[in-house]
C-alpha cells in the first residue's frame, strides 16, 4: 500500500475515534465536571495509558513491527507468526505480573503521580480505588497494541485504527450500564475502561483469524527468553521505553506538577490534551504506524533512496496536515471548548480556562507531529537507543521549564513548557538524522512548510475576522443557542478550510487535484 494511502486509511479511523472520543468527553464533562471527582478519575485513566505508550505502543511496537516485517520477507509467514506467538506469550507473562504489584502498591503510585492530592485524604482514597479499577485495562491494551502491530506489518491499518472506538462507546455505554451501581459515576466508568479492552482483543483476534494468523500462547517462559530473536526484540523494546513514550511521559510530567496547582487543574488538561489529540492521533500516529513498515521495508531492501523520499513524504504530510490543524486549535480554542464541554457540571470557567491550555499545546502540536514522521527513521534500522538520548533531554528541557512557568502562568504554564520540549525534540531528530548521513530535508521541503506556514497564518486572521463580525453582531456569540453556536462554528472551520485552500493553490503550495490523484492511486505504488 502507498505511504499516503496507509496514512489516509488509518488517519481516517483514527478520526471516527477521535469524534467517538470527542462525544466520550462530553460525556465525562457531564457528568462528573472539572472538580474533585474528574480529578482523581483521570488519574486513574492516565495511569495504564501512560505504561500503555511506554511498553506497548512505544517501545514494544517500535522494536516489534520492524523485526516481523523483516521475517515476513526473509522467512515464511508462519515462521513470523511463530515469533509474534512467542513474543507475545512473554509479553503477556511479565506484564501480569507487573500487574499484579502496582495492584498492591497503587496507594505509593497514586502519591507519587499526583502528589498534590496527598493533603486532601478523601482525593487520594478515590483515585486509588479507581486506579485498582483501571489498572487491568493495561494488561488488555498491550495485547491490543500487540496485534495491531501484526496487522500492520501485514498492510492492515483500519481494524486496528477503529480498535480505540471500543473504548470511547464503552466508556459512553457505562454511564446507563456500571454507573447507577456505583459509589460515583467515576466508578462506573472505570469499569467500562477495563471491560473495553478486554472486548478490543476480540476485535482484533477476529481480523487476525481473517489473515489466517492464530496466536497460540507459549507458557515456557524460561525457554523462551533463551531465544535469540526474543532476546534481540527484549533488548531493543527496553531503551525504547524513554525513546518511543516521551510524550506520554512528559504529560505524567505535567500531571504531578498540575496537581500541585489546585483542584480542576488537571481537569482543565486532560480536556486541553485531548482535543489537540485529535491532530496528533489522527495524523501524528498515522504517519507514524504507516512509515514504519514501509521504511523498513525498502531499507532491508537497500533502496535507500526511496526509503529516503518516503521520509521526505512524510515530513511533507506531516506539515501539511498539522500545522493548520494547530493555527484553527490557536484562533477557535474557545468556541471549541465551549461548543463540546460547557454543560452540565461544566461551567464558563473551565471553559476559559482549558482554552489557555489548547492554545499553549495547540502551539507545539507540529514539532510533535513531525518527530512522529522522523522517530521511524531510527526504528526502522533497529536503533532505539539514540531516541533515549533525545528524550532524556526533553524530559528535561520539559521538566526545567514546567517548574519555571508553573508559578507565574499556572496549569497554562505547564502546557508551554510541553511545547517547548516539543520542538526542543524536533531539532535533535532533523539533527540526528543529517549528522548520521540517514536523512537531511532539501531546501524545497522548508520552502514547502514555510508556504504551508503563511497559508495558515492567512486561514487564522480570515477565521478571527469571523469571530469578530459575529460579536459586533450578537454581542457575544458563545452566548448563544447551542443550535446556532454548532451552526456558526461549523461556517467558521469552512470558511477557514476554504481560505487554506485558496491560499494554497494561489501559492503552489498544495493542490487539490493531487490529493484526489494520490487517494486513486492504487496499492502497491508508492505515493
Amino acid at each position: 500500500m502507498s505511504l499516503f494511502k496507509s496514512i489516509a486509511t488509518f488517519g481516517s479511523f483514527t478520526l471516527l475515534s477521535r469524534i467517538t472520543g470527542f462525544f466520550r468527553d462530553m460525556v465525562l464533562a457531564n457528568f462528573l465536571g472539572a472538580g474533585m471527582i474528574s480529578d482523581a478519575f483521570f488519574v486513574a485513566f492516565k495511569l495504564p495509558n501512560l505504561f500503555r505508550s511506554l511498553f506497548a505502543e512505544g517501545a514494544f511496537t517500535s522494536a516489534f513491527v520492524p523485526m516481523l516485517s523483516h521475517k515476513l520477507v526473509t522467512d515464511s509467514k508462519q515462521d513470523a507468526i511463530d515469533f509474534a506467538a512467542r513474543a507475545i506469550s512473554v509479553l503477556a507473562f511479565f506484564l501480569a505480573i507487573f500487574v499484579i504489584i502496582m495492584e498492591l502498591l497503587m496507594p505509593f503510585v497514586v502519591q507519587l503521580l499526583a502528589p498534590g492530592f496527598i493533603d486532601d485524604h478523601g482525593k487520594i482514597e478515590l483515585a486509588t480505588e479507581l486506579s485498582r479499577i483501571t489498572f487491568p485495562f493495561l494488561l488488555f491494551i498491550s495485547i491490543v497494541s500487540f496485534q495491531s502491530g501484526i496487522l500492520n506489518a501485514l498492510g492492515k491499518f483500519a481494524a486496528p485504527a477503529a480498535a480505540p472506538v471500543i473504548l470511547n462507546v464503552m466508556m459512553i455505554l457505562s454511564v446507563f450500564i456500571f454507573v447507577p451501581f456505583g459509589s460515583t459515576p467515576a466508578h462506573g466508568i472505570a469499569i467500562g475502561v477495563t471491560v473495553a479492552g478486554f472486548l478490543e482483543i476480540l476485535w482484533l483476534m477476529f481480523f487476525l483469524h481473517r489473515q489466517q494468523v492464530y496466536l497460540k500462547p507459549d507458557f515456557k517462559i524460561l525457554s523462551l527468553l533463551k531465544d535469540s530473536s526474543i532476546r534481540t526484540l527484549f533488548k531493543r523494546i527496553a531503551p525504547g521505553v524513554l525513546g518511543a513514550g516521551v510524550y506520554q511521559i512528559n504529560m505524567v510530567v505535567d500531571t504531578i506538577l498540575v496537581s500541585l496547582v489546585g483542584t480542576g487543574a488537571i481537569s482543565w488538561l486532560y480536556y486541553a490534551n485531548r482535543l489537540q489529540q485529535l491532530p496528533l492521533g489522527v495524523v501524528g500516529a498515522a504517519i507514524g504506524v504507516a512509515v514504519l513498515p514501509i521504511l523498513s521495508h525498502h531499507l532491508k531492501a537497500g533502496e535507500i533512496d526511496e526509503a529516503g523520499r518516503v521520509q521526505n513524504k512524510a515530513w511533507e504530510y506531516g506539515a501539511l496536515l498539522s500545522i493548520p490543524a494547530a493555527v484553527a486549535l490557536i484562533f477557535l480554542a474557545e468556541p471549541t471548548i465551549n461548543i463540546l464541554f460547557q454543560h452540565g457540571k461544566f461551567g464558563s470557567f473551565q471553559t476559559d480556562m482549558t482554552a489557555k491550555a489548547v492554545i499553549a499545546y495547540a502551539i507545539g502540536l507540529p514539532a510533535y507531529v513531525l518527530v512522529k514522521a522522523l522517530a521511524p527513521n531510527f526504528f526502522a534500522r533497529g536503533d532505539t537507543k539514540t531516541p533515549v538520548k533525545y528524550s532524556i533531554v526533553v524530559l528535561l528541557t520539559n521538566l526545567c521549564f514546567s517548574v519555571i512557568l508553573m508559578k507565574p502562568f499556572g496549569h497554562v504554564g505547564i502546557a508551554m513548557a510541553t511545547t517547548i520540549a516539543a520542538f526542543v525534540s524536533l531539532g535533535q531528530y532533523i539533527h540526528g538524522l543529517k549528522k548520521r548521513g540517514f536523512w537531511a530535508c532539501p531546501k524545497e521541503l522548508l520552502i514547502q512548510t514555510a508556504k504551508i506556514l503563511a497559508c495558515s497564518i492567512v486561514m487564522g486572521i480570515i477565521i478571527d475576522f469571523g469571530e469578530i463580525l459575529l460579536n459586533m453582531h450578537y454581542g457575544n456569540w458563545l452566548n448563544l443557542s447551542i443550535w446556532s453556536k454548532l451552526c456558526w462554528f461549523l461556517l467558521l472551520c469552512i470558511l477557514g478550510v476554504a481560505t487554506f485552500a485558496i491560499t494554497a493553490k494561489l501559492s503552489g503550495t498544495f493542490d487539490i487535484k493531487e490529493l484526489i490523484k494520490m487517494l486513486g492511486k492504487r496499492s502497491g505504488k508508492n505515493a
